[in-house]
């Protein structure tokens, strides 16, 4: 009698769909494929020489994910972020970071600190030359290390879709900051707070760098040229 598992066979690591969805996905987080903008499944299929069956997954993968919607008799297309889908997002990723934080402090640990370094570097080399998609990078390289420093498989997996939607409003924080130094600036202070192993400072420092950027997002900054 054949056990129920002997008749499988092995497949492939990543399905066709999960390809053609990671490929997406990408383009929308680097802003290939802007907000607003209808992907169609047969010119989709056309570009990637598949069928038109996993396409349709891959979308209906990514509008679960909430980086597209389905927009009944009209298709599909990446999403807009409101106002109030920032706030969300930005509350969301307080939560998730603030968490973060307080493993990587307690932990103590130098690696996770030299690799946080590493980002503000690089930010700061780009502030000098005025190169804002670098900055904004370094800037998401910070806070996806910060988390993944956590070692925490749920607060990473709830980070990535988090880090695609920031990555989608980033472009506007460029003239939030006419100033970039700024920007590197407030990720060495929280940097150096994390260093010392000063909790509360670094906690408070990280939020408010999280807060000023929704306020300035949604248009409702206050704070200095």
């Amino acid at each position: 009698m054949m056990h129920g598992l002997e008749g499988l066979e092995p497949v492939s690591r990543e399905t066709a769909a999960g390809a053609i969805a990671s490929q997406i996905r990408e383009r929308v987080k680097d802003g290939t494929f802007s907000p607003g903008e209808r992907l169609g499944e047969s010119s989709l299929a056309s570009q990637l020489e598949v069928s038109r069956g996993p396409v349709r997954e891959a979308l209906q993968r990514l509008v679960q994910e909430g980086l597209l919607v389905y927009r009944r008799n009209r298709g599909v297309f990446v999403v807009s972020l409101d106002e109030e889908d920032i706030v969300d997002v930005y509350l969301a990723r307080r939560a998730i970071e603030r968490e973060a934080a307080k493993v990587v402090i307690r932990r103590g640990e130098a690696e996770p600190f030299d690799r946080l370094e590493e980002c503000v570097e690089g930010m700061l080399e780009a502030a000098e030359s005025g190169e804002w998609p670098r900055i904004a990078d370094c800037d998401l390289c910070f806070h996806e290390h910060l988390v993944r420093a956590s070692q925490s498989k749920r607060l990473r997996k709830m980070f990535d879709t988090l880090l695609v939607e920031t990555r989608m409003c980033l472009s506007a924080l460029e003239f939030a900051y006419p100033v970039h130094q700024r920007l590197a600036t407030e990720h060495r202070s929280i940097l150096q707070s994390m260093r010392r192993g000063d909790e509360t400072k670094a906690l408070g420092l990280l939020e408010a760098h999280l807060r000023d950027a929704m306020n300035d997002l949604t248009g409702k900054s206050d704070r200095e040229p």
